[in-house]
């Protein structure tokens, strides 16, 4: 790892990025975070001392976050393929915190037509499979919601 010093306000990625690092925060503090097409900003985490600090996308995905300093901050900065080196069996963990990443910035900063849209996709075949209280639990939203969600798009077929 290579350590460095960045300046309160140093952005270390952007959304939309080909994330490659890993920041590991020594003294100081980072926040992932992204905003959504209305311009409002949603924090993913905060990463004080001690913490790892990366997007979890695929090395051939745009990062959904940015990463940035909100104090001046030391950390140790390694690549992706580095660390996935030194202990591969990170990989498949890696990718299931990928998946839920993607899962919580979806929540945080998606409609719930954009959600029920995303669910529709990711599981093709549920939806006939499972009460309507659950898609709409897993959503985040009310059964109520979930039904005026499915009448506006039943409009557009």
């Amino acid at each position: 790892m290579k350590k460095i010093k960045v300046k309160k306000g140093t952005i270390l990625q952007r959304k939309g990025d080909i994330n490659t690092k890993v920041y590991y925060v020594e003294k100081g503090l980072l926040r992932s975070y992204t905003i959504d097409e209305k311009g409002k900003e949603h924090i993913y985490m905060f990463g004080p001392e001690s913490w790892l600090v990366t997007d979890n996308c695929d090395s051939k995905d745009p990062c959904q976050l940015f990463i940035d300093a909100i104090e001046n901050t030391t950390i140790n900065v390694a690549s992706k393929k580095e660390v996935l080196k030194q202990d591969p069996d990170l990989n498949p963990i890696l990718r299931r915190l990928n998946k839920m990443q993607n899962r919580i910035v979806m929540l945080m900063s998606s409609s719930a037509k954009e959600r029920y849209e995303h669910f529709i996709k990711t599981y093709p075949n549920i939806t006939q499979r499972v009460p309507l209280k659950m898609i709409a639990s897993y959503l985040g939203i009310t059964p109520e919601a979930l039904s005026r969600v499915r009448n506006e798009l039943s409009k557009k077929k």
